[in-house]
C-alpha cells in the first residue's frame, strides 16, 4: 500500500465500512466510513473535472463538517496541497494566505459567503490583490444560495462517479500548507507531507490510549493541526470523530453523554469552563476514559478537579511545525510532576540545549528541540526561514524550557513572545503592525496578560503621536483588520517603551510594570 493519506480512508473503509466515521452533533448528519470515502471519490473525481492536478493548492474555508473531512482525504488521493484557513480571520488576512499558497480553487461554507465576497472583488481588482489565483469558488450549502461567481460544492460532487480515483501522490509529496502568523507578523505556511503526517498518526498512537472503535468529541476547528491530526489518526486507527461546530460547556456534556464519547480533545479554557457549569452533575459522562489538552499549560488544580470526576488529563506540548505531538504527560505523572509536559511521544526526540547546542543541566534553561519523521518539510516559500527553524534533521522551536533530572520538560517561556488566547495563538508583531498604521501612534509593543477566562489576552502598549489619541481611537481601529481573538482587551499609554542598547523592546521590563490581570 502506498503512503497516501487518502488511501488511509479507502483501506479504513474496506475494514470498517459500517462503523460511523463523522457524527456532525448540530447538524445531526452521521457518516459511516463506506460514506465517508464515496463522498470522498467523488469529490476526488469533481475537482479532477474542474483541472485540479497533483501539487494544485486548495483552500478549505469550512466550519467543521463532513465537507472539510471529505474535502481534505479527496485532495490527499488526488496529489493536491490542501490549505486549510482559518476561520476567524477576516478577508485581508485570507487574501495574504490565498495568495502566498497561490490556490487556484476555494472551498467554502456559506457562513463565509461575505468574507468570500470581498476575496472574489479583490481577487478581480488590481494591485497587490491581483495575486489572489483562484479560478474556481466553490460554495457548500444549498445552491440557491451561493454568489454568482461560484460554483455548487454539492451539486458538483454528487453528479460525480464514486470510482476511486488515480492516486497523485505519496510519501515524500506536499500534502498540506497550515498557515502560523511568523514573529514578523507574515504568516508562514508550514507544510507537511503524507510522510509525516502519518508518522505524527504513528507517534501519538503508540503514547496515547486510543483504541480501535473508540468515540473521539472534536470540538477545536479542524484548520488547526491539534484537530486535524486527531481526524487523520481516527481514519488511521479505526476511531470515530464527533465534530462540534463551536465550544459550549453544556453541550459538550450533553455529547459525551448521547454520544458514549471515551475520548475528549480540548484547551484548557473549556476545560475550565466545562467545571464552572452548575448543573455538571446531572451529565453522565462515565464513557469518558481521557482527556487531551495542550496549547497552554493545563493547570494542576484543573487536573486534580477531573481527577475527582474520574476523567483524566493527558497534558501535551507540541506545534504545527511537528504536526502536532511533542511532548505528553501522563495522568499518573500529572500531579506528581506539577507544570511540566512530560517527556517526549514514542517516535519522537525532544532535547533541551544551550546557546553552544549542549544538552542543559538539570534545572537549567535551554530552546527546545524536536526531532522525528512527523517534522515539516519546511514553510512554504521561505528558505531562509526553514533553514532556522530546521538545522541537521531537528526543529528549533524557540521555546524556552528546563529538564528535571527525571528527563521531565517544563515550558519555561516563549522566546518568540507567542500570546494564547484561548488556546489561539496570537503573535504580537501582528498586532503592532495593525496598530502601527493608525496615523496617530508612534510606538507599540504588545504583551500578554493573564486571563481568567482565556489563559491570556494582548495588552498593547501605545506612544502617541497627538495628544488627543484615545484608547477606543485604538481599538476601533484594529476592528476589522484582525481576527476578534487577536483584538487587544486594553490599551495603555506611555512616554516611551524600554529598549535595550540594540533597540530591542524589553517587554520583560513591560510585564513587571504591567503585571495586572486583563479585563476581559
Amino acid at each position: 500500500m502506498r503512503n497516501n493519506v487518502g488511501l488511509m480512508l479507502t483501506k479504513r473503509a474496506s475494514l470498517s465500512p459500517r462503523m460511523e466515521a463523522i457524527v456532525e452533533v448540530e447538524a445531526g448528519r452521521r457518516f459511516t466510513f463506506a460514506a465517508l470515502n464515496e463522498r470522498a471519490n467523488r469529490t476526488a473525481n469533481a475537482l479532477t473535472a474542474l483541472g485540479v492536478r497533483k501539487g494544485d493548492r486548495v483552500g478549505l474555508l469550512l466550519m467543521n463538517s463532513v465537507e472539510f473531512a471529505e474535502g481534505f482525504f479527496a485532495l490527499a488521493k488526488l496529489g493536491a496541497i490542501v490549505v486549510p484557513l482559518n476561520c476567524r480571520l477576516v478577508a485581508d488576512e485570507l487574501a495574504f494566505i490565498l495568495a502566498d499558497s497561490g490556490a487556484t480553487v476555494l472551498i467554502y461554507g456559506g457562513d463565509f459567503r461575505g468574507t468570500v465576497a470581498a476575496l472574489a472583488e479583490q481577487a478581480r481588482g488590481g494591485g497587490a490583490a491581483s495575486k489572489i489565483a483562484v479560478r474556481e469558488w466553490l460554495h457548500v450549502g444549498a445552491a440557491d444560495t451561493r454568489d454568482a461567481f461560484a460554483r455548487s460544492y454539492d451539486e458538483l460532487r454528487d453528479a460525480a462517479p464514486a470510482t476511486e480515483p488515480e492516486i497523485g501522490a505519496a510519501d515524500e509529496d506536499e500534502l498540506y500548507i497550515m498557515y502560523t502568523s511568523g514573529t514578523t507578523g507574515l504568516p508562514k505556511g508550514a507544510v507537511h507531507t503524507h510522510n509525516s503526517v502519518l508518522w505524527a498518526c504513528f507517534t501519538i498512537g503508540m503514547t496515547a490510549d486510543v483504541r480501535y472503535g473508540d468515540r473521539y468529541v472534536v470540538v477545536l476547528p479542524l484548520f488547526h493541526v491539534g484537530a486535524l491530526t486527531p481526524l487523520t489518526g481516527n481514519v488511521h486507527r479505526g476511531v470515530t470523530t464527533i465534530l462540534l461546530r463551536a465550544f459550549d460547556p453544556a453541550r459538550m456534556f450533553q455529547t459525551i453523554q448521547d454520544e458514549r464519547a471515551t475520548i475528549l480533545l480540548a484547551v484548557p479554557a473549556m476545560l475550565n469552563f466545562m467545571l464552572q457549569l452548575p448543573d455538571r452533575a446531572r451529565y453522565d459522562c462515565s464513557s469518558l476514559r481521557w482527556v487531551m489538552s495542550g496549547a497552554a499549560p493545563v493547570p494542576v488544580t484543573l487536573i486534580e478537579s477531573y481527577a475527582k470526576l474520574g476523567i483524566e488529563v493527558h497534558q501535551i506540548y507540541g506545534l504545527t511545525e511537528s504536526c502536532g505531538p511533542a511532548c505528553v504527560v501522563s495522568p499518573d505523572d500529572a500531579i506528581t510532576r506539577a507544570g511540566s509536559t512530560g517527556k517526549a511521544f514514542f517516535h519522537t526526540d525532544v532535547r533541551v540545549i544551550d546557546q553552544q547546542g549542549a544538552d542543559v543541566a538539570p534545572g537549567a534553561l535551554g530552546e527546545v528541540i524536536v526531532r522525528g519523521a512527523h517534522i515539516m518539510k519546511g514553510y512554504w516559500n521561505r528558505p531562509e526561514a526553514t533553514a532556522e527553524a530546521i538545522r541537521d534533521g531537528w526543529l528549533y522551536t524557540g521555546d524556552l524550557a528546563m529538564v528535571d533530572e527525571d528527563g521531565f520538560v517544563y515550558i519555561a517561556d516563549r522566546k518568540k513572545d507567542m500570546i494564547i488566547s484561548g488556546g489561539e495563538n496570537v503573535y504580537p508583531a501582528e498586532i503592532e503592525n495593525v496598530i502601527l498604521s493608525h496615523p496617530q501612534v508612534r510606538e507599540v509593543a504588545v504583551i500578554g496578560q493573564a486571563s481568567a477566562k482565556w489563559g491570556e489576552s494582548p495588552l498593547a502598549i501605545v506612544v502617541k503621536k497627538d495628544a488627543s489619541l484615545s484608547e477606543r481611537d485604538v481599538l476601533d481601529h484594529c476592528n476589522g483588520k484582525l481576527a476578534r481573538y487577536k483584538l487587544p482587551k486594553s490599551i495603555r499609554f506611555v512616554e516611551e517603551i524600554p529598549r535595550n542598547p540594540a533597540g530591542k523592546i524589553l517587554k520583560r521590563v513591560l510585564r513587571e510594570r504591567f503585571p495586572e490581570p486583563a479585563q476581559d
